[in-house]
């Protein structure tokens, strides 16, 4: 059984209730790296996400964060980050969201991205459209690196790998009105779509934290490839541009030509 955009929307709706209740509380932090930190509430949004899904489609494989892969059978799968933004989240930072995807293999077709302290929930359908809570969505049109603001982040292992992206980030801020980081990947590839940010690039991802808010941003009218230019960006290892085609190709070469 597949389900429908609602679906998802509805399923991320109540997994960001779960997450607005635990907001601003005092948190058992647990590291899976130096700088990885996960919650409880990350664990319990993800129980109910698992709980949900399998109730009302069984035998589908969830791949998730938290747990990793859940066995199923057949070539659909869900993709889950039960909290995409776990430092900002861990430190009172209102800027986290839930990340839900549902995909054929390896071709997306819904994802839903709840933010549930401003109410927003991004969503869309392969070949139908993006939309913020039920307004169609259209990627900025900026054309110029100089007129554009975009948007980064920053892998666990940043102190120790020279992949880092810094170099990538200071050359961008520099022939940019700036370059953010907002620290959810998700709400990222949200606000590529919606216009508020005119580019995205990270070098390394997981799959969960970007499934979603490629499926949107690409709906919307961007670009969407790996950070090497690939068009098939969803497969290991992950990695994402997101703009509109004139402006991606700009920041592609800027990416390609550090070395």
């Amino acid at each position: 059984m597949q389900p429908t955009r609602n679906d998802l929307i509805d399923i991320a709706r109540s997994a960001g209730n779960i997450l607005r209740q635990g907001y601003g509380q005092e948190h058992d932090v647990i590291y899976k790296g130096e700088i990885d930190p996960v919650t409880e509430i990350d664990r319990r949004s993800e129980e109910y996400l698992l709980k949900t899904i399998t109730e009302r489609f069984p035998g589908q494989p969830i791949i998730a964060e938290e747990s990793g892969l859940r066995e199923g059978s057949g070539e659909l799968r869900w993709i889950i980050d039960p909290l995409d933004g776990t430092v900002n989240f861990a430190h009172g930072i209102p800027i986290f969201s839930v990340s839900i995807a549902f995909a054929e293999g390896d071709d997306l077709i819904f994802g839903a991205v709840y933010d549930p302290l401003r109410d927003e929930c991004f969503s869309a359908e392969r070949g139908k459209g993006a939309w913020l809570n039920g307004t169609p969505l259209r990627v900025a049109a900026v054309p110029e690196l100089g007129q554009s603001l975009l948007t980064t982040g920053f892998y666990y292992d940043s102190w120790r790998n020279p992949e880092n992206n810094l170099d990538n980030y200071a050359n961008l801020t520099l022939k940019t009105q700036g370059v953010r980081r907002l620290g959810s990947a998700a709400l990222d590839l949200c606000y590529v779509a919606a216009g508020r940010f005119d580019g995205y690039w990270e070098l390394r991802l997981g799959a969960w934290d970007m499934a979603a808010g490629a499926l949107i941003a690409q709906e919307a009218g961007a670009l969407v490839t790996s950070a090497q230019g690939d068009p098939e960006y969803f497969k290991p290892p992950y990695s994402v541009l997101a703009a509109n085609p004139v402006l991606h190709a700009k920041i592609l070469a800027e990416l390609l030509a550090k070395d």
